[in-house]
C-alpha cells in the first residue's frame, strides 16, 4: 500500500503549472519536524523537506488560500520519477496529494 500522512508547514508558495492537456498542477514544499534525543539525552529537532504535487480541485484551493508558513495536514501517495539530465540519471520523490486540511 502506498499511503502517506504528513503534518507540517508550507515552505514554498505553490507554483501553478499548466500541462499540455490544459490541466493545472500545483507544486510546493512542506517541512516536517521530528524530535529525538541525542546520545547525551538532549532534545534535538530534525527537519525534512517534502516535494508535493496536487491536481484537480486542490490546485484552486492551494492557489487561493495557501501561503508560506501555514500549517497543513496532507494525505497522499509517493511518486518516484527518474530522468536524464546532461547524461546524469536523476531521481525525484514527491508526494501526490489526495486530501488536505488547512490547520
Amino acid at each position: 500500500m502506498n499511503h502517506v500522512n504528513l503534518i507540517g508547514k508550507v515552505s514554498s508558495t505553490p507554483k501553478i503549472v499548466e500541462v499540455e492537456n490544459g490541466r493545472k498542477i500545483a507544486q510546493f514544499t512542506l517541512t516536517t519536524k521530528e524530535m529525538y534525543l541525542d546520545a547525551d539525552g538532549k532534545s534535538k529537532t530534525k527537519s525534512q523537506w517534502h516535494r508535493l504535487t496536487a491536481w484537480g480541485k486542490w490546485v484552486a484551493i492551494l492557489q487561493e488560500y495557501c501561503t508560506e508558513g501555514m500549517s497543513l495536514a496532507i494525505e497522499g501517495r509517493i511518486n518516484n520519477k527518474f530522468y536524464q539530465q546532461a547524461g546524469i540519471k536523476k531521481f525525484v520523490s514527491e508526494i501526490e496529494i489526495n486530501d488536505l486540511i488547512i490547520l
